[in-house]
């Protein structure tokens, strides 16, 4: 639909304007040329307050059009921004509907702020920065990590949740395996074997709660191996170092560069271990190469054992699957994965598999660091995996996901010029630096007039939360940012991003 048109030529159909009992609506209060953006932003204001409460209904665009005396367009063009925005969408026969309400916004431009979020940015990342980070208000959020979750398949959850606890016995309400619920090993197995290449026998996979559980039972089991390092990507996951090191682990530095981690830095750094995202590599969003995965396996042949961190592999947009690790090297590979970022990281469930020689004392680890994981989630998960609603699921996700990655982009251009954009045919996160067109490890901009943490503060003053991307590098590297995208809105990401250039900016004196 053109936007171009929906300004004048609307109000010269009437002598003047006119209004509607819906909402109190009245054209009067439209700018000149921006009905559908006021409409839209009336429409999303009301949903926010609760006036329009999830479920409820909107107008038929046509009988909402002849009360306010504009054209159908208007209207249509409106909806569909809510639409787009995962606020609302279209049911047929019963019209447009309210499926989820933006945030409330506990921000207010004043100085006064907690005093841990005004040191968020002052020093190095502290133990509990991510804590610090959730809980720093902002009216937009572009900090990466989780996916759409509006989007989260509720009827679906509840549907096969009471479907599960029909089919319970008594009994089924005792302690379960600490390997997890056997119908969950089986769907897991069958999930991995279509999805990612990996064929694996359910007395094979272990059910943790969550990557992170993962990283913490292997600490363990790895120290008690005479393991003391795990070698990781740099810039790689400042929360996967910190899991690490909390368990007692050195995590080398090893560099990634435009086909993913070199491996003959990672031989030189003597480390028997390596923790690695090859599928899309966090933050840079890389693919670990051909000639560079040959070379990981002669490595791990040699007797170095690969973690396999399945980071959003599922979410890709521009680019074919790429074949997991551990699909091809089962011997010498801990994989790992979870649906933090495919339905939600609050369900805290995720899968380990692992080879032979540590898959026992695995099993003990989490014996006796939970008696395993909660098994009325477990068995839900089961049955949207073995029932095809988390394909569809995905199907869905990854087209509101590819949307707003392209909003990601067109903001970026538009609003910040001369960054680079890194990482864009797949995932949940773009990493922007700040340097001349080429590698994303340069040391370019370290005189810069501006680091990346003086933007990430100064942002999230002007309400906009983003992550440095200096947390996630241990050597010196260009400033820049990991910016997620899929938990907000198209128009959240433009005004957050509009924002970013503005400081920038003020930042750099242009």
């Amino acid at each position: 639909m053109n936007r171009s048109k929906e300004g004048s030529s609307d109000r010269s159909k009437t002598a003047g304007t006119s209004g509607s009992d819906f909402l109190q609506l009245d054209t009067a209060d439209a700018p000149p040329g921006g009905l559908s953006d006021w409409l839209a932003r009336r429409l999303r204001q009301a949903i926010s307050d609760g006036r329009l409460p999830v479920g409820s209904r909107l107008p038929a665009t046509r009988v909402l059009a002849g009360e306010l005396r504009v054209s159908r367009g208007v209207v249509t063009e409106a909806y569909q921004r809510l639409v787009e925005d995962g606020h609302a969408a279209g049911r047929g026969r019963s019209g447009t509907i309210v499926v989820a309400a933006p945030p409330v916004a506990a921000w207010s431009p004043a100085p006064a702020a907690p005093p841990r979020t005004s040191a968020l940015f002052a020093g190095p990342p502290g133990a509990d920065v991510f804590d610090a980070m959730r809980a720093a208000r902002a009216r937009i959020d572009l900090t990466p990590g989780v996916p759409d979750l509006a989007a989260f398949p509720r009827t679906a959850w509840l549907r096969a949740e009471r479907s599960v606890l029909t089919g319970l016995s008594a009994a089924d309400f005792g302690y379960g395996d600490p390997r997890g619920a056997p119908a969950l090993r089986l769907a897991v197995a069958n999930w991995l074997a279509r999805n990612r290449g990996i064929r694996a026998d359910p007395d094979e996979v272990v059910i943790v709660s969550g990557t992170a559980q993962t990283l913490t039972l292997l600490t363990r089991v790895l120290r008690r191996d005479g393991i003391r390092e795990v070698a990781v990507e740099d810039p790689g996951s400042l929360g996967v170092r910190q899991h690490l090191r909390e368990g007692g682990l050195d995590t080398p530095a090893v560099p990634v560069d435009s086909e993913g981690v070199r491996v003959d830095a990672l031989r030189a750094t003597g480390a028997p271990a390596v923790l690695l995202t090859p599928a899309h590599q966090f933050p840079t969003g890389v693919v670990l190469g051909g000639e560079r995965r040959r070379e990981l396996m002669a490595w791990a042949g040699e007797g170095g054992l690969v973690i396999e961190d399945d980071y959003d592999a599922e979410h890709r947009y521009d680019r074919p699957p790429v074949p997991a690790l551990r699909s091809v090297l089962a011997d010498q590979v801990v994989y790992t994965g979870s649906v933090s970022k495919l339905l939600a990281p609050a369900l805290r469930l995720g899968w380990l598999l692992a080879p032979p020689k540590y898959l026992d004392a695995l099993v003990a680890a989490k014996r006796f660091a939970d008696l395993g994981t909660s098994v009325l989630p477990q068995l839900v998960l089961a049955r949207l995996m073995e029932s095809g609603e988390l394909e569809r699921h995905l199907r869905l996700v990854r087209r509101r996901h590819r949307c707003r990655r392209d909003a990601t982009i067109d903001a970026v251009r538009t609003h910040l010029p001369g960054t680079v954009v890194h990482g864009a045919a797949a995932g949940l996160h773009l990493m922007v630096t700040f340097e001349a067109e080429g590698g994303f490890t340069g040391t370019g901009f370290t005189d810069s007039r501006f680091t990346d943490t003086g933007l990430a503060a100064a942002a999230l003053a002007r309400g906009v939360k983003v992550q440095p991307l200096s947390w996630h590098c241990q050597r010196p590297a260009a400033p820049g940012l990991v910016l997620g995208y899929a938990a907000s809105t198209p128009t959240e990401i433009g005004e957050g991003v509009a924002v970013l250039g503005e400081v920038v900016r003020r930042l750099s004196g242009r």
